[in-house]
């Protein structure tokens, strides 16, 4: 299996920036605005607020586009069994050595345990991925087991915009152009039709909506099960090593 590596998952200023642990690095639209990313705080350990994020996770724990991974870490750290997600080499070495399981891969290929996850996260704005958020609340929603909870952190306006981005750091824009979202809360509720609306918060600047898959309505849907993940690290992308018991 292959993995669709988007044009700015290998870029030097992008890994760079995560080997330093900090910026400056940006999403830069054509028109030249430019989203400040908050590399320093992606690379330092879970704060206060992404702690009250994991206390309200449940069970089993998929964090898509885990970038350096101090979610994962933290929950490994906790003994719960979580698994990281992202399309960047660099953001899975270093999800790795913080001693967080995770996997070079998108959302939207085949991953371990789908429709046995307990809690998906979507942090740091990863409701955008794709720039599609129908389609991206679609796959969240194979992924989830029948009543699971989606965790998203939207953007603290009200916003509802589909762009195409670059990586940019102070001196270079890398590669071609990407799909990109940006959500309030209010858009996210939108978009998330047949979603059961959990939870609303704000914490530190930030705000996040909980969101939970309906259950199943048919009584002969059989129990779901827990999904149960190695915490062998796959290198690459291949289907090759078992990440899950089935």
């Amino acid at each position: 299996m292959s993995t669709t590596v988007p044009p700015w998952a290998g870029a030097d200023s992008y890994a760079a920036a995560l080997r330093a642990g900090r910026g400056p690095l940006f999403l830069r639209r054509d028109d030249g605005w430019l989203l400040p990313l908050e590399v320093e705080r992606w690379c330092a350990r879970a704060d206060q607020v992404d702690l009250d994020v994991l206390d309200r996770c449940e069970g089993t724990v998929l964090d898509v586009g885990c970038g350096p991974g101090r979610l994962v870490a933290e929950l490994a750290a906790q003994g719960r069994t979580a698994l990281g997600i992202d399309v960047s080499e660099a953001a899975v070495d270093h999800t790795a050595r913080l001693g967080g399981p995770a996997l070079r891969r998108s959302v939207f290929e085949p991953l371990p345990g789908e429709g046995r996850w307990g809690t998906v996260l979507l942090m740091d704005g990863n409701v955008g991925i794709g720039g599609d958020p129908h389609a991206l609340l679609e796959r969240v929603a194979v992924l989830l087991a029948p009543g699971g909870l989606l965790i998203t952190e939207t953007a603290p306006v009200d916003v509802d915009e589909r762009v195409h981005v670059h990586i940019t750091d102070a001196h270079a824009t890398v590669g071609a152009p990407f799909p990109w979202a940006r959500l309030g809360t209010p858009a996210l509720h939108r978009y998330a039709q047949g979603w059961e609306r959990a939870a609303q918060w704000a914490a530190g600047g930030r705000c996040f909506a909980a969101l939970r898959k309906r259950k199943a309505s048919s009584s002969a849907e059989p129990p779901n099960r827990t999904a149960v993940i190695s915490i062998q690290r796959a290198r690459k992308p291949s289907g090759d090593s078992p990440v899950a018991s089935r």
